[in-house]
């Protein structure tokens, strides 16, 4: 974007596509999981302060009617609470007519903040956390080397639950290979029906660099999945969750089936869209075997 210097790649979620996105840090400070290339090529860091606050009132300069703001990179809220309340008082100021601000996050970084410190995060205008479950389950999160478990995770997002923070989660559907699949699907729902989160949203699991190192984590027990499974553990996921008032995505690039929805109002009309899906596919193969 114009009069914005950004360290590239630059990547922010699906929703957040009209959002001015500001990077503030740059890279992943975990940046270890088997299963995401995004900020590879790039060794964490903090921006220069000052540097970001120019930034801020440059852009506030060109795009004064700027309503949604993400700050990049992979995970900003590992910044101490004063860097960042100091990041969102310099952007309420540069838009007025500000209305949110989002950024990615890990369950370790919420849990670094005090309740008191999240709070005042969210009353300066922080109110959506992009959380990353990618699985309830801790044998594939440890394989996977996500650094995480289900109960650091769990805690995490309702400690920022409990702050006022909205949360939008994700799980990656063909995380685990075929071995693995129904315990990432039970145990992710279980997850998902503790913390409630307001929007959720699966992706494919996609290895743009090969799938060696990734089996590496599995010791060998990796097996990938095709469409007709990643189907079925996409059913047997939902089928298993207990949501009050979660909006519910698969709209990913990645995905192999598009689904919007509210849980649990739709739930049962998304599983239906699945099973056909599923059938199609059935048939299709059945068809290529003839």
């Amino acid at each position: 974007m114009f009069g914005l210097n950004y360290d590239e790649p630059l990547f922010r979620p699906p929703a957040e596509a009209y959002s001015l996105i500001l990077q503030v840090t740059l890279g992943c400070s975990w940046n270890k999981c088997g299963f995401c290339e995004m900020y590879k090529s790039k060794q964490f860091r903090v921006r220069d302060e000052a540097l970001v606050l120019a930034e801020i009132r440059r852009a506030g300069s060109l795009y004064g009617d700027v309503q949604k703001v993400f700050l990049a990179d992979g995970n900003a809220l590992v910044l101490p609470a004063r860097r960042l309340l100091t990041v969102l008082s310099a952007v309420k100021e540069a838009f007025p007519g500000l209305r949110r601000v989002s950024t990615y996050a890990l369950p370790a970084d919420i849990l670094a903040k005090s309740p008191q410190e999240l709070t005042e995060l969210r009353e300066a205008g922080l109110e959506l956390l992009y959380v990353g479950i990618e699985s309830g389950d801790d044998e594939v999160l440890h394989m996977t080397g996500k650094g995480e478990t289900a109960a650091s995770t769990t805690e995490g997002l309702l400690k920022a639950h409990d702050a006022g923070m909205k949360s939008s989660v994700m799980i990656v559907n063909g995380l685990a290979g075929l071995k693995y699949s129904r315990q990432h699907a039970l145990h992710s729902a279980l997850l998902l029906n503790k913390v409630q989160p307001l929007f959720f949203s699966t992706l494919v699991l996609t290895l743009p660099y090969g799938i060696d190192k990734y089996r590496r984590g599995f010791k060998g027990t990796y097996i990938p999945m095709g469409f007709p499974q990643l189907l079925k553990e996409l059913e047997m996921l939902l089928e298993a969750t207990g949501l009050n008032r979660t909006i519910f995505r698969s709209n990913h690039v990645s995905n192999v089936l598009v689904l919007k929805g509210n849980l649990s109002r739709d739930k049962e009309k998304l599983l239906e869209q699945i099973r056909d899906a599923y059938q199609q596919q059935l048939d299709f193969y059945m068809n290529e075997s003839l």
